[in-house]
């Protein structure tokens, strides 16, 4: 039985880090595509910042997907070796999940304040 856990649980890593690859591929590519539309157009500044906290979406959501992949795996780590890595890497994920989140919540709430500020017409 507990093999049959240990496979299930290293395809279930597989797929999930597939999906977090995915994730970050289509949002790669989809700022790749902002990047040569803001060189070749007169982009606002405020249009800037949308674009990049898009892509900043993007990569929370990939890396929470990798971080679920990070925990299913320490379950099964053999060592206290791969126990360590992964933990060392889940830690810098959180991290960087942490701080992209943080960044685009304060620039939400920028964006929010200067549209309630600015002047209808």
């Amino acid at each position: 039985m507990e093999a049959y856990l240990v496979s299930l649980t290293d395809k279930a890593v597989i797929v999930i880090n597939t999906i977090a690859l995915v994730i970050i591929a289509l949002g790669t590519l989809e700022n790749f595509v902002f990047c040569i539309r803001l060189v070749v157009s007169h982009l606002s500044g405020h249009q800037i910042r949308r674009g990049w906290l898009r892509y900043a979406r993007w990569l929370v959501a990939g890396l929470t997907y990798q971080l679920s992949a990070d925990i299913l795996e320490t379950a099964i780590a053999p060592s206290w070796d791969e126990i360590g890595r992964l933990g060392a890497i889940a830690v810098i994920r959180t991290f960087l999940n942490f701080f992209l989140e943080r960044d685009v919540e304060e620039i939400r709430v920028r964006d929010e304040t200067v549209a309630k500020e600015a002047p209808s017409a």
